[in-house]
């Protein structure tokens, strides 16, 4: 974040623990970003396996443990570099941080809007809401924002794409892909 408060003049970010984000926002960004995130070690191997087969595919094969590690520790070009040092230190932070404070972390410097970091600043940005208060819908929203912040908004969201995440959630539920955190909550 460091590197993100010389590109924007304001950072909104509130940091919240995990147990004061909704569960809703927990498993949609899991459905959207990395639905075995509770199975790996750090990194999806089927993902990262198609990003390499398809080098024109612009998604990412990184896991929700990479991108917290490059957000937390690295810097933000995608050089072979900085890649090999995310590989190292994804391993370390697997082996050091239980899966729910990987999440924690990533929920709270995740970038959702230009200078809007975090869970709770987004929820208030979007919605008004606090980070544990966010619905379904709204979780959703902002799950589907989290590929490319500077290109997608909440407030105007693919609603295909949207209903897919919520889709997703219930698909991940049905396998009991949500192990490593509580419960997931109804609506």
């Amino acid at each position: 974040m460091i590197i993100e408060r010389m590109r924007v003049d304001k950072l909104e970010h509130t940091w919240r623990s995990l147990d004061q984000v909704s569960p809703n926002l927990q498993h949609a960004v899991i459905a959207s970003e990395d639905s075995p995130f509770c199975r790996h070690y750090g990194f999806n191997l089927k993902v990262i396996y198609s990003a390499m087969k398809d080098p024109e595919h612009r998604r990412g094969g990184s896991s929700i443990t990479q991108q917290t590690v490059k957000n937390a520790f690295l810097w933000p070009d995608a050089s072979w570099l900085r890649k090999g040092v995310e590989a190292g230190f994804t391993v370390l932070v697997e082996a050091l941080w239980p899966k729910q404070r990987i999440l924690e972390v990533y929920l709270n410097i995740a970038e959702f809007d230009t200078g809007v970091f975090g869970a709770e600043a987004a929820a208030q940005q979007y919605f008004g809401v606090p980070a544990s208060d966010l619905t379904l819908d709204q979780a959703s929203r902002l799950a589907w924002v989290l590929p490319s912040p500077r290109r997608r908004t909440a407030r105007d969201v693919n609603l295909k794409a949207v209903k897919q995440i919520r889709n997703d959630i219930q698909y991940i539920r049905w396998q009991d892909n949500y192990s490593c955190l509580s419960s997931p909550e109804e609506d």
